[in-house]
């Protein structure tokens, strides 16, 4: 069935909270653990059907934030879901107090009632107009991002299409466009600021009423984080700092020697050769033809899943006017339909794009089978090792988008992936200091935004780009708006990735083997065990970096990146 053909109905939350009371009083009044699976089985189809109908209004609003129609639902949708999760804790109480938990617990597993209790420590029905407010908020900061309209090269340009100009082989080209695209962020502070402030604010009072001492203990509890807390983060911060920010320095001037330049500035970052970046040679279609080809040759299993998606419009790939930017995956649970949202751009991020949103619906795919909500997923730092791994584990394909240039991607992918780790922690350790001091002026933050750049970041110059000496760079990475600690996952599921990495280029068959097995344990246990599961070393664990970083020197010095 065609995406466009899923049918949307609006939410009646007064129905819906008569069906949950209903279904709630028949599951505690249940004399046995039959019934009371009978009834969770209603429970699990409404909730299906409440997700399907909220995600199909996140889809075609974030497609056009323009549409009328979909911003009035979106806004509706604000309004309810704190409503709609709270009829979810509702129910989560009464799981957890069942009589039946031992008989629950053997069908569906333990780990169920682990996120239970602790999705109950999030919530109570004093919190809905903050949380009302949340959703508010996040909503204005994405308007305001895809309003963007920034003159260059002839035309009104969106931040996603801005992009391969900040990338252009011409020195200046990419100044300009670095200088335009900080210029918006720049004029528009103190929104930027406003929104950021109240959005600390109002997270912070519900970290209060909830019985939290801040709002990180809250966000770790949001995010189903079972195995570890903000000190374990601290300790693995501190590992990238002794052992990957030196080898990022070194790969920052081996960059400047390449370019022929004395000293990297901001604008120079993205280009990596003066030849230009290796660009896929083709247009979107193109690549999107070859992505079926590459999944077909993968494996039965990533052939199946494409098809799916693109037999069913499931993939909205090119960028627009009014779009939302970045990319993301979703799931649409009453289709068991994967969803792929992304802003393609002609440059590699669209192979990167293809591979790692791919990487998340290849998963959720495959572990759709589960009847469990909550299994469909795991936390977000083992989602990412999906996605992360893809982009590895579909090296051997590169040749049929790059061509003569495959070689100069893997270099840049690869030597990326390690960059990108420094300013992961970048963006975490910011958020502790920001909700540990939540009462701090904007220019504050901003100032200290500045202050960890330079801790884990010591090669970035902005130069001319004055504007990003205010300490605004921060603005455009949405997660901090609208999914704040979202972020470290990123650089956990990267060390991850790398072991993959090594793995497929030592025994590829068994690779795959094991990322597949990764895959449909989907979210069935906490990031521990499927680490584990995967037969991965934990990045928290001292000397694992540390263990990566030899083969990834070693490839990196194998090709001789002055050449290209």
């Amino acid at each position: 069935m065609n995406f466009n053909d899923y049918k949307y109905e609006r939410i009646d939350i007064d129905a819906v909270k008569k069906q949950f009371e209903e279904l709630i009083g028949s599951f505690s009044k249940a004399d046995s653990a039959e019934k009371q699976c009978e009834i969770m089985d209603k429970v699990i189809n409404l909730r299906n059907h409440i997700d399907t109908m909220i995600t199909l209004v996140s889809i075609r609003h974030s497609i056009n934030t323009a549409d009328d129609f979909y911003d009035k639902e979106n806004d509706y949708c604000d309004e309810i879901s704190p409503l709609l999760y709270g009829f979810t804790t509702d129910f989560y109480e009464a799981l957890v107090t069942s009589k039946f938990r031992k008989e629950l617990e053997d069908k569906y597993g333990k780990f169920l009632f682990d996120q239970a209790e602790c999705s109950l420590k999030t919530f109570n029905e004093e919190v809905i107009p903050q949380l009302q407010e949340e959703n508010k908020l996040s909503s204005k900061y994405d308007k305001l991002i895809a309003s963007a309209k920034i003159p260059f090269d002839g035309e009104e340009r969106t931040l996603s299409q801005m992009a391969p100009y900040t990338q252009s082989k011409d020195r200046n080209i990419r100044k300009d466009a670095a200088k335009k695209v900080a210029e918006f962020f720049s004029a528009h502070k103190n929104d930027f600021d406003e929104i950021y402030d109240k959005l600390v604010k109002v997270r912070t009072e519900i970290a209060h009423k909830l019985g939290f001492k801040n709002y990180v203990e809250l966000a770790y509890a949001r995010l189903r984080r079972l195995d570890y807390n903000a000190q374990d983060v601290a300790g693995y911060r501190k590992q990238v700092l002794e052992n990957i920010v030196p080898l990022h320095s070194e790969l920052r001037e081996r960059q400047a020697k390449r370019l022929g330049i004395d000293k990297l500035k901001f604008y120079d970052e993205p280009i990596k050769f003066n030849s230009g970046n290796a660009d896929p040679h083709g247009d979107p279609e193109w690549i999107l033809n070859h992505g079926k080809t590459m999944y077909r040759e993968l494996s039965k299993e990533t052939d199946e899943f494409f098809t799916f998606m693109t037999e069913n419009n499931l993939l909205d790939l090119l960028s627009k006017k009014g779009k939302n930017s970045g990319g993301y995956c979703t799931y649409i649970p009453d289709y068991k339909s994967p969803f792929i949202f992304a802003n393609f751009n002609g440059t590699a991020h669209d192979v990167d794009v293809l591979t790692h949103e791919a990487g998340h619906a290849f998963q959720v795919y495959e572990s759709r089978g589960y009847e469990v909500p909550e299994y469909l997923w795991p936390s977000y730092e083992a989602c990412e090792i999906h996605s992360m791994s893809m982009e590895f584990l579909t090296w051997p394909w590169m040749g049929l988008y790059f061509e003569n240039d495959e070689d100069k991607y893997k270099f840049i992918h690869l030597s990326e992936a390690l960059l990108f780790i420094p300013y992961g922690v970048t963006v975490d350790e910011f958020q502790h200091w920001v909700y540990e001091n939540p009462e701090v002026t904007p220019e504050e933050r901003r100032n200290k935004w500045l202050e960890t750049e330079k801790k884990y970041l010591p090669t970035r110059d902005y130069g001319e780009i004055d504007e990003l000496k205010e300490g605004i760079f921060w603005f455009r990475q949405g997660h901090i708006f609208g999914t704040p600690f979202y972020y470290i996952d990123y650089t956990l599921a990267q060390v991850c990735a790398f072991q993959f990495w090594i793995k497929s280029r030592e025994n590829r068959e068994k690779a795959w083997e094991e990322y597949l097995n990764l895959c449909r344990l989907g979210g069935s246990k906490p990031f521990f065990e499927l680490m584990k599961a995967a037969n991965l070393k934990n990045p928290f664990n001292e000397g694992t970096i540390a263990s990566v970083i030899p083969k990834i020197r070693e490839f990196l010095d194998s090709i001789d990146d002055m050449k290209m």
